[in-house]
């Protein structure tokens, strides 16, 4: 099996856009410059961030292709995300990562048809890491997007059993007694990424020690300065990080498009032009991109990612 080379947090890469809404592979590579460049120790590509369930299959092999050439030859691991409610979309998606190199998959269940048992999450998950046995899997839990909540520390066990290339979790989820539960299973066996940048800390101090999210696109220098004050026991400069992230979270999540939208206007911000985010997801007008700049000047962010 393929290890992966993962430790820190993976940025939740956006997917390009051209104005006109068609995919833009040729900015992914001014992307992994980016995350490069900001010392991001890795990067998790199609999940929510990059709208996943807005993007055709063949849009999906076409990024897995591109995100690979550009990160071949680089410190910048690649974790692709392959789930779709078509199990058979998962498995071609899963198959084509491998053939690239990608350094694991995830997979969110199928959302429409839900699994409705861990039983049954355990063999939807099994035929699609199935198709990728070389590669670490990880199952993809955010309940709040998918509406399947079942128990992960179960499924953990269960799927021990059923899939031999299961790795861990990504845990887009703010149950921290599940979160411990997870981290204890088999002895610490399985790794959980965690998915709420507002509340990393918490999750370093129970044990966690790698995240997956979207702000570490664009502010890594404030989660930088988090870890290494964590590491060395400095906690009030660690809190003083987390909550300039809560601060940038509450002002994204403000913003009338909401935070995915006014995130990805922010690496354009930034001079990483990512187009426009796709319906049923909203736009920003060039008004409020420009009011969005005022209001991350007024917060400090240019300063906290300057230093």
């Amino acid at each position: 099996m393929n290890q992966p080379r993962l430790s820190g947090f993976l940025a939740a890469a956006h997917t390009p856009f051209h104005p006109d809404g068609g995919l833009d592979v040729s900015a992914v590579e001014k992307q992994a410059a980016h995350l490069l460049a900001h010392q991001v120790p890795g990067v998790f590509i199609m999940g929510t961030t990059g709208e996943c369930h807005s993007l055709s299959r063949e849009e999906r092999l076409a990024l897995i292709e591109r995100w690979m050439a550009v990160t071949r030859n680089t410190v910048l691991p690649v974790v692709v995300h392959v789930g779709a409610n078509c199990l058979g979309d998962a498995q071609a998606l899963a198959a084509a990562a491998q053939q690239q190199g990608a350094a694991g998959i995830a997979a969110l269940p199928p959302s429409y048809y839900k699994p409705a048992d861990v039983s049954t999450l355990v063999a939807c998950m099994a035929e699609i890491a199935a198709a990728a046995p070389k590669t670490p899997f990880y199952y993809y839990d955010i309940p709040a997007m998918t509406g399947v909540d079942l128990p992960m520390a179960e499924f953990l066990e269960r799927g021990a059993e059923r899939i031999p290339t299961l790795a861990g979790l990504k845990f887009s989820n703010s149950d921290l007694m599940t979160l411990q539960r997870c981290l204890r299973v088999e002895r610490g066996r399985f790794a959980v990424f965690w998915g709420s940048d507002e509340s990393l800390l918490a999750a370093l101090a129970l044990g966690a020690t790698v995240a997956v999210g979207s702000t570490y696109n664009f502010a890594a220098p404030i989660y930088h300065r988090l870890l290494k004050a964590h590491t060395t026991g400095d906690h009030a400069a660690a809190q003083e990080e987390q909550f300039r992230s809560v601060r940038l979270v509450e002002c994204l999540a403000a913003t009338p498009g909401g935070f995915l939208s006014a995130s990805k206007a922010l690496m354009g911000l930034l001079r990483v032009p990512l187009g426009p985010v796709r319906l049923p997801l909203v736009n920003l007008t060039p008004e409020q991109v420009d009011q969005l700049r005022r209001q991350l000047e007024a917060l400090g962010f240019f300063e906290w990612i300057s230093r």
